[in-house]
């Protein structure tokens, strides 16, 4: 008897969850972006939201929430109800980069519930036309003929340019001095006059300028060559396999959402990341889509927040309060 009444308890507990997920979803869903409209992040999440919205037979409503390099519209869906209409397409940044750098409200992998990582876009190496180096192994020793001599250029304490460039200096064991900007533009412009050296940005951000011949490329940090730009070596090919840097974006739930509500928005996710029209728009930007389970999901937010924890302690970056 005592085993039927517990039964009966998980039924009334959780048959209405079940119901739930099995008719979902049955209203339109909210797709938190948390950066403002007509950045990459914004761009992707659009894009895929577009065409999953087609797929689920749902409106998909884009909420641009940005602010605090994607930290505030990540907390929006961490403290969401967890039934699988908050969701969110948020950043590396946010996710992976930002716990070791500041005081976030939510916990990663506790408050959120990952369901795809959805594309990458890696960072490419480029040099202004004044430096007298052609490859990523030309560069160190130039940089270890003059250590503390070149410099690179960054988007602020903490950001994937700055990480980038202390991972450059511990891989390569070489001493360069970090020069932090406001953001890629004004990189790139001073890069074009010569007033700074180096520099890890989006591939998006630095092609044009490579493609006219004012920037040279010397390598991509990504494990595979970015079809963007497939004459540029990676970093691995160049030598050194472990200077890895990629700008990612991952859709994410509030944790406790049902597993069949989290399985059908990652089926979704994939069904919509094969239509060409997704892959060539993201192309456009740069991006690489990826997509993966929940689990695989989960064990590379993982990874990557422990890779740069450690590049944080290491370069001796202190969080802020």
């Amino acid at each position: 008897m005592r085993a039927i009444r517990l039964c009966l308890i998980a039924f009334v507990l959780l048959g209405p969850a079940a119901a739930a997920a099995q008719d979902y979803p049955n209203k339109p869903i909210r797709l938190i972006v948390p950066f403002p409209p007509g950045g990459p992040n914004d761009i992707i999440a659009r894009t895929l939201g577009q065409r999953m919205s087609e797929i689920l037979k749902q409106p998909f409503v884009v909420d641009n929430r940005g602010g605090q390099g994607g930290v505030i519209g990540t907390d929006v869906v961490a403290k969401a109800a967890p039934d699988g209409y908050t969701i969110a397409i948020t950043s590396s940044g946010a996710l992976a980069i930002s716990p070791s750098m500041e005081k976030v409200a939510y916990d990663t992998l506790k408050d959120l519930q990952p369901v795809t990582l959805v594309a990458k876009v890696p960072e490419m190496l480029v040099v202004a036309t004044s430096v007298p180096a052609k490859n990523l192994q030309e560069l160190i020793a130039l940089a270890k003929a003059q250590p503390g001599k070149l410099n690179f250029a960054s988007t602020g304490l903490g950001g994937l340019p700055d990480l980038a460039g202390e991972l450059f200096k511990s891989t390569a064991h070489i001493n360069i001095v970090q020069v932090p900007y406001r953001g890629a533009a004004p990189i790139v412009t001073d890069m074009l006059g010569q007033q700074v050296q180096m520099t890890f940005l989006d591939v998006a951000a630095v092609l044009p300028q490579v493609k006219a011949g004012k920037l040279k490329p010397i390598a991509v940090a990504a494990p595979e060559r970015s079809p963007s730009a497939p004459d540029v070596p990676t970093t691995a090919e160049g030598g050194l396999p472990g200077l890895l840097a990629e700008n990612w974006y991952g859709m994410v739930a509030p944790a406790g959402t049902p597993a069949p509500v989290v399985a059908a928005l990652n089926k979704a996710a994939l069904e919509a990341m094969k239509d060409p029209g997704v892959s060539s728009k993201l192309a456009s930007i740069g991006a690489t889509l990826a997509g993966d389970t929940p689990d695989q999901f989960r064990d590379f937010i993982a990874s990557e927040t422990a890779k740069w924890a450690k590049v944080i302690k290491d370069a001796g970056i202190k969080p802020n309060d």
